[in-house]
């Protein structure tokens, strides 16, 4: 799964009306904070108490339904799911992305707790076992192959968006994003 099988699963035209956006704002919005859960969540995944936790999480989301409009989104969920996988940072990051000027006038504090359930729904279903026998790697393994592209024709995954990201917008002051991040991913810029 690259990040256009994602894009495709999520309803951007919904949220460029709930968000007032237009359809590519609200696209490269997706884009950025679907790239920034993702690796939240690779960074969780890396503790045996961080995956432990994860597949908790993703068996609550096994089997859920494509969404097809955002009102049909727990945002409640999903801000528990985006304070949980950014922790304390979780607010800091949200006004990091939203001052960017790649995505002018976007409210990350609502965009990411639409999201999250989403792609936790996405990665629960690519996790499920297939015929009662074991999907293998494991749940780090799979937030890896989203983040690496997975299948992807011609690179463009998600792990080329969130080098992009954290790879830092310092046109906003500071080192921008990255260094935000930084800490966060316990990498260094």
């Amino acid at each position: 799964m690259a990040l256009d099988d994602i894009l495709k699963q999520v309803p951007i035209d919904d949220i460029a009306a709930k968000l007032g956006v237009s359809h590519d704002e609200a696209k490269q919005a997706v884009e950025q904070g679907g790239a920034v859960l993702l690796g939240g969540l690779a960074k969780n995944a890396q503790s045996d108490e961080g995956s432990a936790a994860i597949q908790n999480a993703l068996k609550r989301h096994e089997g859920g339904a494509p969404v097809n409009k955002i009102d049909e989104v727990d945002q409640a969920d999903g801000d528990k799911i985006v304070k949980h996988v950014l922790g304390d940072e979780a607010n800091d990051v949200a006004a990091k992305l939203s001052a960017s000027e790649k995505t002018p006038g976007i409210d990350f504090g609502k965009l990411l707790p639409m999201l999250a359930p989403i792609i936790m729904g996405l990665i629960a279903n690519k996790n499920k076992p297939v015929d009662g026998e074991s999907s293998g790697g494991g749940i780090g393994d799979i937030i890896g192959g989203l983040l690496g592209g997975g299948d992807s024709n011609g690179g463009g995954g998600i792990g080329d968006m969130l080098g992009g990201i954290l790879g830092g917008d310092s046109s906003s002051g500071g080192g921008g994003i990255g260094d935000l991040l930084g800490g966060l991913f316990g990498g260094k810029k």
